[in-house]
């Protein structure tokens, strides 16, 4: 069992690799392209073994997932000549110790279960939409206008409401989103950072191998091994009952509650963003409260 575990991690790193070599093309390392057709994308498997500094018979063991033990100056190494970011060469350490079996023991899979008092604070931000998502993206418990904000995320079950399925399966997101392709990379890359501690994680496997099957444009990305995205600080939707809005976007990891964040968005009082948010606040029924008009929400 230990040496499939090994060969697993092995495997996953290789493919990391070659992924990102391939993506990595001669002019960018500072190597001429050379004339004639290049048949491999990107860096050789022989000029990246070049730039790190080691044999290529090691290098193609790396990516074929037959060596696991690779150095940290070696991971450092081919870190600095594939040009990654830090969060990209973090991942490629992580990816090296699981490959070579000095990873932990994968934690259990957090609690979905969101506590009271969270609940009662996603009620005192409102109108400022918010939520709460599990570190696989399910949608664990909102405000009115956290969900309403994805325009026909309510149309689907409680247990269906996943962000990443929303953005690529949802017929609605295309539209909601001017900035689609750029929403799709940042959320592949939070999966993707996820797969390299987690992998084996049943929450993230279901999630991914259900939107492999079912998303051409997820299988596309996915296979392209990002793990870094833009964190936006303000958003904007195209949305269907209150038009286009942008906010400002902020999330934070909840202290006590692992693999559980809060996402809130806010714009600032009197502005035509926040009257969106006003509008969008009682677009959901809620059987709890009065409705309250839009003028005594401006008092």
């Amino acid at each position: 069992m230990a040496a499939e575990q090994s060969s697993d991690g092995g495997a996953e790193l290789g493919r990391f690799l070659r992924a990102r070599r391939t993506q990595t093309a001669p002019e960018q390392v500072g190597l001429k392209a050379g004339t004639g057709l290049r048949r491999t994308p990107g860096l050789r498997r022989e000029e990246l073994a070049t730039l790190a500094g080691v044999s290529i018979d090691y290098y193609v063991r790396l990516e074929r997932g037959k060596e696991t033990r690779p150095s940290p100056s070696v991971v450092d190494a081919l870190a600095r000549a594939l040009q990654l970011d830090d969060a990209e060469h973090q991942h490629l350490r992580e990816l090296a110790v699981r490959a070579a079996r000095y990873a932990p023991e994968p934690p259990p899979v957090p609690s979905r279960t969101v506590r009271p008092h969270l609940k009662l604070l996603l009620d005192a931000m409102r109108p400022n939409p918010a939520y709460v998502v599990s570190r696989s993206m399910d949608l664990l418990a909102s405000n009115p206008g956290g969900l309403a904000l994805y325009a026909g995320l309510d149309d689907w079950p409680a247990t269906q409401r996943n962000l990443a399925r929303y953005l690529f399966l949802h017929p609605a997101a295309r539209e909601l989103f001017p900035d689609w392709d750029i929403q799709t990379r940042a959320c592949i890359a939070r999966l993707r950072a996820l797969a390299g501690t987690a992998p084996d994680a049943p929450d993230l496997t279901t999630l991914v191998g259900e939107l492999v099957l079912k998303s051409p444009d997820f299988a596309r990305l996915w296979d392209r091994y990002d793990v870094t995205g833009r964190k936006a600080t303000h958003k904007t939707f195209h949305h269907p009952q209150v038009g286009d809005v942008t906010l400002a976007a902020q999330s934070m990891d909840l202290d006590g509650t692992p693999g559980q964040r809060l996402v809130a968005y806010a714009a600032e009082p009197g502005t035509p963003d926040h009257d969106a948010l006003l509008l969008l606040d009682m677009t959901v029924p809620d059987p709890d409260r009065r409705p309250i008009s839009l003028q005594e929400r401006a008092k």
